[in-house]
């Protein structure tokens, strides 16, 4: 299993990447977490002959994590798209992707099926768990199982609870990290370094990956390094991710 972070900032474009999107390639299929403006590199690394369906969890609307979707156009999955999201999530893709937005779904050169989760979750041909996050508003975070492998992505979040259950002994859990370290807001939670090592070490995760930086607040990469510093005085095997990071699983 590949894990490639395509963007890795949150809230808007800058020089350290671009608005959050990870791309897991399996054996049977390819997974994309979070559809921010990182998500136009995707179909790089999905050439070749053996085309994969694939599958974009989608974990809420804040636009810093769907904006990548006007581009759907550019892309050929010859497969077929299937997207997964929270609780609503068919009405507002067909408004947001849609005249006068953006080409609607049923203009698209592939089919698209749309997947409300946690009710659909076993439609899917792979084991997800899909669970609430402390957030503004309605966020999933997820837990893949395929290949042998556990995934966990608590993206937009405060520490809470469900956190720590879909990351149970993952093999990486991908976790946003927003605010730098002692920084909290009650009125819009996120994590920082030392929140997001918590969840990981309570859930007894193998490693533990750091995206969605405030663009913000993270201005550098230096900056993401100090926030990896500090994860690792509670989770050792904690590293910040970068856009075009690859890893193996």
């Amino acid at each position: 299993m590949k894990v490639i972070f395509l963007g890795t900032n949150g809230w808007y474009d800058s020089e350290t990447g671009n608005t959050i999107c990870t791309l897991i390639r399996t054996k049977k299929y390819d997974i994309i977490l979070d559809a921010g403006n990182g998500f136009h590199k995707a179909d790089r690394h999905m050439k070749g002959k053996r085309q994969k369906p694939v599958y974009l969890f989608l974990s809420h609307f804040h636009l810093d994590h769907v904006t990548g979707l006007h581009i759907l156009n550019k892309f050929k999955f010859s497969h077929g798209l299937t997207i997964c999201g929270p609780s609503g999530a068919k009405n507002i893709l067909k408004t947001i992707i849609n005249i006068p937005f953006s080409a609607p779904l049923n203009q698209l050169p592939f089919p698209v099926t749309i997947r409300e989760l946690p009710k659909a979750q076993k439609m899917l041909p792979f084991r997800v768990e899909a669970r609430p996050l402390f957030h503004t508003t309605l966020t999933l975070g997820y837990r893949i199982e395929t290949d042998d492998r556990v995934i966990a992505y608590c993206p937009d979040t405060g520490y809470c609870k469900n956190a720590v259950k879909l990351a149970r002994a993952a093999d990486l859990l991908i976790a946003e990290c927003a605010y730098k370290s002692g920084q909290t807001c009650d009125g819009w939670p996120h994590l920082n370094p030392e929140t997001a090592a918590l969840i990981a070490k309570e859930a007894s995760v193998k490693q533990l990956a750091l995206v969605h930086f405030d663009a913000e607040i993270y201005k550098t990469f230096a900056d993401r390094k100090n926030a990896a510093g500090a994860a690792k005085k509670i989770f050792k095997n904690t590293f910040a991710a970068t856009d075009n990071m690859h890893i193996e699983i």
